[in-house]
């Protein structure tokens, strides 16, 4: 069983920053590719930032030179560091990670989400 914990999410002003952990637990071998995504209020979930295993990353276009994902494979956890936000960040945000567990069979699992809010 593998399980994604995020923290991090709250509320903040337009032009402030937050960041978000997203720590994996379980029978784990070995984390693939990790990554965030985001679900705002009545749309879809869109990729935010994914980053593989030796840290090379992708950026939605949205979020490019504010947004910055990183991760420590040690301690199986990934981070997205969002600077000058803007009210359109606001979103619940998912952390996702393709995991190999030790019985050697790979899956991708989701965190539960956090909350960001930007007031303008």
């Amino acid at each position: 069983q593998v399980q994604l914990v995020e923290s991090g999410g709250g509320l903040v002003q337009a032009g402030g920053s937050l960041r978000l952990s997203c720590a994996a637990s379980g029978s784990i071998l070995n984390i693939n590719n990790m990554g965030w995504y985001r679900q705002g209020p009545g749309k879809q979930r869109d990729l935010v930032a994914t980053i593989t295993r030796g840290s090379s990353t992708n950026y939605a276009d949205s979020v490019k030179g504010r947004f910055t994902i990183s991760r420590d494979n040690a301690k199986n956890t990934v981070y997205l560091q969002m600077n000058s936000l803007k009210p359109e960040d606001t979103a619940v945000y998912y952390c996702n990670a393709h995991v190999i567990a030790r019985d050697f069979r790979g899956d991708y699992y989701w965190g539960q989400g956090t909350q960001v809010t930007v007031s303008s």
